[in-house]
């Protein structure tokens, strides 16, 4: 049994609270924030205790944080009071990197993270790394990940800013290009509720058969596109028009912005040098 306290009530503390809570049906968890109705919420969701300053906390076993990356270096250092020993900090915060939060809490038991949104119902994937952990925190670490869906641990920390770009803001793509093909659907002359429903399906049953029929990509998209026919007519447009090159330079905007949230050093660090 695990004592954790969740720092930020937003989607990602919904998430972690729900992960926490079918790890731990009957463990202690804490929401730490400013006072807000959402706060309130999500404690009485998960059966969770709620505070509002460090000190009314006392330690903790896991510290799961999911502030916004453009506060971090102003909240991490309040919360030092939290830290035990074996005190394990797990954040889900875009660009903050091991070393920021090393010199933030003054603290060596520290995972990154970065889950993405179908991990609110258990379907996402979360990429993640660590630092300091025995092979025993490793395991439960893992396990508590896997509630929010699939897992890859990564040696290398900078594969984190890239699964931010890829698979952290992945979904919004798969939205946008959902979205887009409703209204080409609606366009065409279809009723809404059709073009939403041909188009869910198709992308479910799509993803299903990848998995089924582990080909690669291309080589199904070439299954599918006959010489002449409508779907090569419909690729020929998409390639035309610079679809793969528009969704890689988005792809790696992302990325870049991935790196650009994080702060600058602070005065602690500059000082150490």
């Amino acid at each position: 049994m695990k004592r954790a306290v969740i720092v930020g009530p937003g989607v990602m503390g919904e998430t972690l609270g729900g992960a926490y809570r079918q790890m731990f049906p009957s463990g202690e968890l804490i929401y730490l924030s400013p006072p807000s109705p959402r706060r309130s919420e999500l404690a009485q969701r998960f059966g969770a205790e709620e505070a509002t300053y460090p000190h009314e906390v006392g330690g903790t076993d896991w510290l799961l944080l999911a502030l916004k990356p453009q506060k971090a270096m102003l909240v991490l250092p309040t919360l030092r009071p939290l830290l035990l020993p074996h005190t394990v900090v797990l954040s889900v915060m875009a660009g903050i990197s091991l070393h920021h939060m090393e010199t933030a809490l003054h603290h060596l038991k520290l995972v990154r993270s970065m889950p993405n949104t179908p991990g609110r119902i258990g379907a996402g994937i979360t990429v993640w790394t660590a630092i300091g952990l025995t092979n025993r925190e490793l395991d439960e670490i893992g396990s508590f990940l896997k509630g929010m869906g699939e897992t890859l641990y990564v040696e290398e920390e900078s594969y984190i800013d890239m699964a931010t770009a890829l698979s952290g803001t992945g979904p919004a793509y798969v939205f946008l290009f959902m979205e887009a093909l409703m209204d080409a659907g609606v366009h065409m002359g279809l009723p809404r509720h059709i073009a939403e429903k041909l188009v869910v399906e198709t992308i479910a049953g799509s993803v299903a058969y990848y998995r089924r029929n582990p080909k690669g990509a291309a080589i199904l998209r070439h299954e599918v596109t006959s010489p002449g026919g409508t779907t090569a007519e419909a690729v020929y447009r998409l390639e035309k028009a610079g679809f793969r090159p528009a969704l890689s330079r988005a792809v790696w905007a992302a990325y870049q912005r991935a790196l650009a949230l994080r702060p600058p050093l602070s005065i602690e660090e500059l000082q150490s040098k």
